[in-house]
């Protein structure tokens, strides 16, 4: 584990706690609402929604300005929910379990986003992981949801991640999209829309008369939901309330059937919300928004409602590393209510 990200690990605890002691949560404006109302997310699927809710006007009854911010690596989002600046926080789903059994003051609100992690590869010919063996892999956040699932999808075929592979770490996503386009590695676990910008500049996408640069070679979904003998389908990340709002019901609702509502346009005005995607988030394009729109699996099913598959995926990953949940499964405090 990187040194600051230990560091910062360790220190959770203690910073949860004396920021929880400092902060009420933001103050309120003039006729009940907020001054400001902040939702972060990645240049990720999960935040396609987020984007819509801050552009559409939806919360304009909650708060006078409702901004999107990026978070751009897992470090950063920790130090985003430990600071108590945003009030919707889109992330992994593991990293909300780690950080409520830290102390972090939040309800996790929504699971949306149910495996949008692919091996993109030079090669047509890749059907398993054991085809990879020996080879160098691009792989972003080292420790979080990628390598995550890798390794457990690996190990549960008999390959030892460290050993079988040369996984090569890479800060963001986005940066194993530009070693692979680059040409400087032939094989890179991505997520959407990263996998589909990859395909775009590579011109592997749509399918044309020139043969692919680029294929999606292995669905990790559909390897997860082989090797544990489940359908297809994860937990993968989703939004969670902040600070003091997560406490309250009715403003936990409010953002649960904002964030629906908001999914439900952008699947079915897929060219409008990638074109208000890819101005908010410089990093995409409008095209490869639109094309992740059209293959990612998004729902966004209450936490609530998503229990038993979370508490699955959880204790998948406790058997790997308990504290990649912070120690123990999250408690009933941890899911926001379902909607109404």
């Amino acid at each position: 584990m990187k040194p600051r990200l230990s560091a910062l690990r360790t220190v959770l605890p203690a910073l949860f706690a004396l920021c929880t002691a400092l902060a009420g949560g933001p103050a309120q404006a003039e006729g009940g609402k907020l001054p400001r109302l902040v939702l972060a997310g990645p240049a990720a699927a999960v935040s396609f929604p987020l984007v819509r809710m801050a552009d559409s006007g939806a919360l304009a009854d909650l708060a006078e300005q409702v901004d999107f911010v990026l978070w751009r690596d897992p470090d950063q989002l920790r130090v985003m929910a430990l600071e108590g600046r945003t009030d919707v926080l889109a992330m992994p789903t593991n990293v909300a379990a780690n950080l409520y059994n830290r102390g972090a003051k939040l309800r996790l609100a929504n699971v949306s986003t149910w495996g949008i992690l692919w091996l993109v590869s030079r090669s047509a010919q890749i059907n398993t992981l054991a085809d990879l063996k020996g080879e160098e892999i691009a792989m972003p956040f080292r420790a979080d949801m990628p390598d995550i699932v890798f390794g457990t999808v690996a190990e549960r075929q008999g390959l030892d991640p460290r050993k079988d592979f040369r996984l090569r770490y890479v800060a963001t996503p986005m940066d194993a999209m530009q070693l692979l386009i680059a040409r400087r590695v032939d094989h890179a676990l991505l997520a959407e829309p990263a996998v589909s910008m990859a395909l775009r500049k590579t011109k592997s996408f749509p399918i044309g008369l020139i043969a692919p640069a680029l294929h999606r070679a292995l669905d990790l979904q559909a390897e997860w939901g082989r090797v544990l003998n489940r359908s297809p389908r994860m937990p993968q990340a989703g939004i969670a309330v902040m600070g003091a709002r997560a406490d309250d019901a009715a403003f936990v609702e409010r953002i649960q059937n904002a964030y629906a509502e908001a999914l439900r346009f952008c699947q079915d005005e897929r060219e409008a919300c990638a074109r208000a995607v890819a101005a908010r988030i410089e990093l995409l394009s409008a095209e490869a928004v639109a094309d992740a729109l059209a293959v990612s699996p998004l729902e966004a099913v209450p936490a609530s409602q998503a229990r038993a598959e979370l508490e699955f995926f959880y204790g998948v990953l406790a058997e790997r590393n308990p504290a990649l949940i912070g120690g123990r499964l999250p408690d009933d405090g941890f899911y926001a209510p379902g909607v109404r």
